[in-house]
């Protein structure tokens, strides 16, 4: 598979690679066997990079993935955490002193001396622009208990003031065809600084699967079903923050983009990929062959330029007027 160096990293990481929020929590329930299986297939298809958090599933998804590289030490996997959202998300919370517990945690989770990269989890706003977080950051660092650090945001303002300091290595935002407004600024100001972008929820939920219907029930733990309307977290984190009928229809606009021989899902991630900047992009697996077919995105970059136009015509059909301004 193709590999990206991820921002300031240095660190070459594949273009697909795997988000495990779903071997963790709020997506229904993954047995053990079942997330190690997930694991397994997506480094079969050339994933080097995984991506979780220290709250999906109050640690499970990093623990799952320690014990899965305990059990594999050849294996060179890139893992990048992220941390925040263990406490009330006021910004003093986001302290030296709570980060050093917090970075503890995840290392315990991983097995590691040193994480990879931690993210800052889409904290309050000021959070971003505060010296003191990054000097708390750049400590960590100098430390050794963490190599790299960046930010996951909901908002595009949030990674413009993250991108803009000196040692932020990553941004991780919201990017799929359902939520194009990175493309105006974000992506041009990561490439000029040099910075990586990870591109999280892309396929707006599952959306952009092509699988679901107005008749599709989701689990009484599924965020898809508790966070329509933002009740737990960022409405954005729940199908891009598009209302779901609308959705449905212009998935199946999407869909006839998509030519035989290509899933609705692979052109979504494609799409992805061809944008200039994108460093990698964490689509979720539930099971193996979800794992694999995610990877196989890596194979049809060219469609994703190809479909562009249309994409962007999608978007300002469906979109543009109520998703624009809102992050």
């Amino acid at each position: 598979m193709e590999q990206r160096t991820l921002g300031r990293t240095g660190r070459p990481v594949s273009v697909v690679g795997l988000g495990t929020w779903q071997l963790g929590s709020d997506w229904g329930e993954v047995e053990d066997k079942d997330a190690i299986a997930v694991l397994d297939a997506a480094v079969e298809a050339g994933v080097t990079f995984f991506d979780t958090a220290d709250v999906y599933g109050d640690g499970r998804s990093e623990a799952t993935i320690g014990s899965f590289l305990a059990d594999n030490p050849d294996l060179d996997i890139f893992v990048g955490t992220k941390m925040g959202r263990r406490v009330d998300q006021t910004p003093e919370n986001y302290s030296l002193a709570n980060f050093r517990q917090w970075i503890d945690r995840s290392r315990t989770n991983l097995g590691v001396d040193a994480l990879d990269l931690v993210q800052l989890h889409c904290p309050p706003t000021a959070v971003y622009s505060s010296d003191e977080v990054y000097d708390a950051l750049d400590t960590l660092v100098g430390d050794g208990v963490i190599k790299n650090y960046g930010v996951s945001v909901e908002r595009t303002d949030e990674a413009l003031a993250a991108i803009a300091r000196g040692n932020t290595a990553s941004v991780q935002i919201i990017l799929n065809a359902f939520r194009l407004k990175p493309l105006d600024e974000v992506l041009p100001a990561a490439t000029a600084a040099g910075v990586g972008i990870i591109a999280r929820v892309p396929l707006a939920s599952g959306l952009l699967s092509g699988k679901y219907t107005k008749d599709t029930a989701f689990a009484e733990n599924d965020h898809r079903n508790y966070n329509r309307n933002g009740d737990a977290f960022d409405v954005g984190e729940t199908f891009s923050g598009v209302d779901y009928e609308t959705g449905l229809q212009a998935a199946l606009d999407f869909a006839d983009l998509v030519p035989e021989g290509v899933t609705t899902a692979q052109a979504a991630l494609a799409w992805i990929i061809a944008q200039d900047g994108v460093s990698t992009v964490i689509p979720g697996a539930r099971n193996p062959e979800q794992a694999r077919a995610n990877a196989a995105a890596a194979d049809h970059t060219g469609l994703g330029a190809e479909i562009s136009t249309a994409v962007a015509g999608i978007y300002d059909r469906y979109f543009r007027a109520t998703v624009h301004p809102k992050w």
